[in-house]
């Protein structure tokens, strides 16, 4: 199980505003392009999203389903990886003073990737983690800083990575 955090510089609301909006997942998720919803209303339980996800030539088409949705603080996702099975990403925003703490949980479910599961897929996870997070405090960060929000201005000019491992 691959858990990773990290201190974004703005809102839990700022955060939950990106999260909450099924055709900027892209933005925020490494190897996906041109996200846009599929069924419901995004992050609704049941709802669903569909996105590309490039591997060299090949281009396959994804699904990620909303599973659980906590209004403001847990958005947990299945993505469905077609024949590599599907995997539980769960994500929890914590106030941390003004900032926002996301805490990403992810573990494959169903699949050949449950059965191959190892210490070095749990490696490459954690890269990936590191990867989205990043992505996700620079989107954040951006848009707080489009609505002048405090903190913001000061992060998003750091251009050093933040976060962590737990």
């Amino acid at each position: 199980m691959a858990v990773r955090h990290r201190l974004i510089k703005v809102s839990p609301q700022t955060v939950w505003t990106v999260l909450a909006d099924g055709s900027r997942y892209a933005e925020w998720v490494p190897g996906t392009s041109e996200s846009r919803p599929l069924r419901g209303q995004w992050p609704q339980e049941g709802s669903s999203i569909t996105y590309m996800v490039r591997l060299g030539p090949a281009r396959l088409t994804n699904e990620t389903v909303v599973r659980r949705c906590e209004e403001g603080s847990v958005l947990e996702l299945e993505a469905q990886a077609g024949p590599l099975g599907t995997a539980r990403i769960a994500i929890e925003l914590r106030r941390w003073g003004e900032h926002c703490l996301v805490i990403v949980d992810e573990h494959p479910l169903q699949g050949p990737g449950g059965l191959l599961h190892n210490v070095g897929a749990e490696a490459v996870i954690q890269l990936r983690h590191r990867a989205m997070l990043h992505r996700l405090a620079r989107v954040c960060e951006a848009e707080a800083g489009e609505r002048h929000e405090p903190g913001a201005k000061a992060a998003a000019g750091t251009g050093r990575p933040e976060g962590g491992h737990a």
